[in-house]
């Protein structure tokens, strides 16, 4: 099998065919589960490539197969030659002591190599042959050329310009990667990402964490971008605008459709359409042979009818019934009336070691629906965990109102990796029946594989529905909500935004998706209006 470089060395280019990967009769399970079946995919050089499909159906586990980390049950993948793949991985680590600039540098380290084999061969060149000298030449020379491709004289010109395009500059290179907040350190291992140009992008969900700014500059990045990527993103409107094939997964099944999110859409209702018709006669059809057969089959005259269409409908090829996706369904139960202000700030400047604002002064009325915006790294998150008492102001006073029941969905949260689904709700709510726990998670839209899978194996939109059903549990009047929508497919979305809308307390909300929220929050706050930093 041909083997994709994933740990950039220094390598001879070759002549890449239109096909850089072929993924052929894969099949992929977990336990009862399937993932995968039968699935050929084939990615052409060039392709910008949207998977796509609702929570669960297996999107990141097909890039984990793909990329080796994940052996398919059965199967084949290749990649062709000196195929370079770079692969956004949100759990990379980072180690303590390095700065973003260090980071960055790495993505040139097999440039580094490439520089050493040249000094190399020439040292080499006073002690070979004319036929070796020219073979070295040539060598070096195609070294050379990757080098100034790659923009290897001019490094730190290149990692600033891509580092300002994703707002690292703001934040600074010198900064300690381990004091990044989630979204920043997106950002780093993106750019990163970025300055590698690998011959294949897989990104899996690149926008979670980014603000709208920068998301925009991603897209324009990827609509440019001359290689081949795959992405898999719930953001429809960024999906639509960079990808001209779309691979849906559905029900273990993966199907290809050629243009972008909105003519997928078009032909995958159509599709829909016809094979609920096609079901509908078979079954109509099947129903009036089991008729006449079961009329006729005790009649001397007609038996001989009655056998013909018994074996007919033996050999006949039974369509099955095309399933439908489960909706999940979103409600908050609302708690008592609280006072007049929920939280009234005073001179707050909010931090840790040092202010990531100046003093400001607000109210925040019972009722209102509040978005907060802005890039990364000024202190939205720690607004949020301010409110919440999880963090202490760096100065100032906060006020909190009388009454509250405030419900908390965090940004980031890694349930117990042994939890089953049922297990994480029913340990927070003892007094709940099996019956209502394993019902208030049906209503999220997850079916019993995923109520009795442990947390670690749930994909990320499980995850997220299934946090969710525990909130939807008990009674609030104030919501705090931390990026509710990553990972959450398109239908999941809606509902929550539905949800939220129908919602009669208090919601402060932060999101990177301004169509989630624009049509019902009542207020929307951008945090860079309090910011000390340059942005």
């Amino acid at each position: 099998m041909k083997q994709a470089v994933f740990n950039k060395t220094a390598f001879i280019p070759v002549e890449i065919d239109m096909s850089v990967l072929t993924v052929s009769n894969v099949t992929h399970g977990f336990g009862a589960r399937q993932i995968l079946d039968d699935a050929s995919f084939r990615l052409l050089k060039g392709e910008h490539v949207g998977l796509i499909g609702a929570n669960g159906e297996g999107k990141s586990t097909f890039l984990n197969i793909i990329t080796g980390k994940l052996p398919p049950d059965e199967g084949k993948i290749e990649w062709s030659n000196q195929v370079t793949v770079g692969y956004l991985d949100q759990h990379a680590v980072l180690e303590k002591g390095m700065t973003i600039r260090d980071v960055l540098q790495r993505a040139f380290d097999d440039l580094f190599v490439m520089e050493q084999n040249i000094n190399d061969a020439y040292n080499r060149m006073g002690d070979v042959s004319e036929d070796e000298m020219n073979k070295l030449l040539e060598q070096v020379g195609e070294w050379q050329e990757i080098l100034e491709q790659r923009g290897f004289y001019e490094i730190d010109a290149v990692i600033e310009r891509t580092a300002a395009g994703l707002g690292l500059m703001d934040i600074g290179l010198d900064r300690d990667v381990t004091e990044l907040s989630g979204g920043q350190r997106t950002k780093v291992l993106l750019t990163k990402l970025l300055l590698e140009k690998p011959t294949i992008l897989l990104l899996d969900e690149p926008t979670n964490y980014l603000d709208v700014e920068h998301i925009q500059w991603l897209q324009n990045y990827l609509q440019n971008y001359e290689n081949a990527f795959i992405l898999i993103s719930h953001d429809m409107e960024f999906l639509n605008s960079v990808v001209n094939v779309i691979y849906h997964i559905e029900q273990a099944v993966l199907t290809r459709y050629t243009g972008d999110y909105h003519q997928f859409q078009a032909a995958y209702e159509v599709k829909k359409a016809q094979a609920a018709k096609a079901y509908e006669r078979q079954q109509q059809e099947i129903e009036r042979m089991e008729d006449f057969i079961q009329r006729n089959k005790a009649r001397v005259a007609t038996r001989g009818m009655a056998n013909s269409r018994a074996k007919r409908l033996e050999k006949m090829e039974i369509l099955e019934k095309p399933k439908e996706y489960i909706k999940p369904t979103f409600g908050f139960k609302e708690g008592r009336t609280p006072s007049r202000f929920i939280v009234e700030a005073f001179g707050l400047q909010l931090g840790y070691d040092e202010p990531l604002t100046r003093p400001v002064d607000f109210q925040i009325e019972r009722n209102k629906k509040i978005a907060i915006r802005g890039v990364n790294g000024l202190g939205k998150t720690t607004l949020l965990k301010t409110i919440l008492g999880l963090l202490k102001p760096v100065s100032g006073e906060l006020v909190k109102g009388e009454f509250l029941q405030v419900g908390y969905f965090a940004q980031e949260d890694t349930p117990s990796n042994s939890e089953t689904a049922l297990d994480y709700i029913w340990n927070e709510y003892p007094a709940m029946t099996n019956a209502e726990v394993r019902a208030a998670l049906a209503r999220c839209g997850l079916i019993n594989e995923h109520i009795t899978s442990q947390m670690r194996v749930l994909s990320g939109g499980e995850n997220a529905k299934v946090r969710l059903c525990k909130l939807m549990q008990n009674k609030y009047n104030v919501l705090v909500l931390d990026e509710p929508t990553n990972h959450l497919d398109i239908y999941a979305k809606e509902e929550l935004s539905r949800a939220l809308r129908d919602f009669k307390g208090t919601i402060i909300l932060v999101s990177h998706e301004p169509e989630f929220y624009q049509d019902w929050v009542t207020d929307i706050w951008n945090i860079e209006d309090w910011t000390t930093k340059i942005v």
